[in-house]
């Protein structure tokens, strides 16, 4: 597990520039004259990177949260799965109840386990509310062109895309990537074509990746802890830990 802050990860931006030399070693020792196929091949090796980013406001992050993450990550073939806290969702008119700083440091114990998880508290630094074309906007400029963005959401939010921040530029800019519980009957993007055309339709509808059904809610987290019962089946032993510690969600 990784945290990372508002500015570039310049190791990331070092990881990037090595792969793109190690591609031109690689043809250059392999293909003499280097041919039109072989610039094709290396351009493939440089393109296959896919982050995947899972947005919202964790209040509390939950093992739903971490367990469909994993799935997602799976289905999607991720290098890296990052956890980005909201500092206020544009579609909620009120604030998270635990601050920023605990929101994030209960991520930050949720995914310690996990080498491929990492959390960013860029939105934290923006002004609210936070809107993922921005965010989207910034991991393109770290990863660079030939990564591919994959933004990770519930179907539960594709009721609400018509009232997304810039949301047609949003799904030509990413891969969104809308999580269906297993059981469950996925979205129908049927009445958006209208809107957005067949092909962004289309790409919606190859990005629809089945996760398990794990029913639990931080909202649900919340109701229990105020009501002083148990939410040990719901939360990563350290998040819960931490919760007791600070006195978390408890009732005024």
């Amino acid at each position: 597990m990784k945290t990372m802050d508002m500015c570039l990860d310049f190791h990331d931006v070092a990881v990037s520039l090595t792969s793109i030399m190690r591609c031109k070693f690689f043809c250059a020792l392999h293909v003499r004259p280097l041919k039109r196929n072989a610039q094709v091949d290396c351009y493939f090796l440089m393109t296959n990177r896919k982050i995947a980013l899972f947005g919202g406001t964790f209040d509390p992050i939950h093992l739903g949260h971490t367990g469909v993450a994993e799935a997602a990550m799976r289905a999607i073939d991720a290098e890296t799965l990052i956890f980005i806290p909201a500092k206020r969702s544009p579609l909620k008119g009120f604030l998270p109840t635990a601050d920023d700083a605990q929101r994030f440091e209960m991520i930050r114990l949720a995914i310690r386990d996990h080498d491929r998880f990492e959390a960013s508290d860029c939105e934290l630094h923006r002004p609210a509310p936070s809107y993922t074309f921005d965010t989207v906007t910034r991991f393109q400029q770290q990863y660079g062109p030939a990564a591919s963005i994959y933004w990770l959401l519930g179907a539960d939010s594709v009721d609400d895309f018509v009232y997304w921040h810039r949301i047609d530029e949003l799904i030509d800019a990413c891969n969104m990537a809308v999580m269906v519980r297993g059981g469950y009957k996925a979205p129908s993007f049927d009445t958006y074509q209208a809107l957005w055309g067949p092909d962004r339709i289309k790409k919606l509808q190859a990005n629809v990746i089945e996760t398990p059904s794990i029913d639990i809610s931080s909202t649900e987290i919340r109701k229990r802890l105020a009501a002083g019962q148990d939410t040990s089946d719901m939360l990563n032993p350290q998040v819960a830990d931490y919760i007791a510690r600070n006195g978390l969600y408890e009732r005024d």
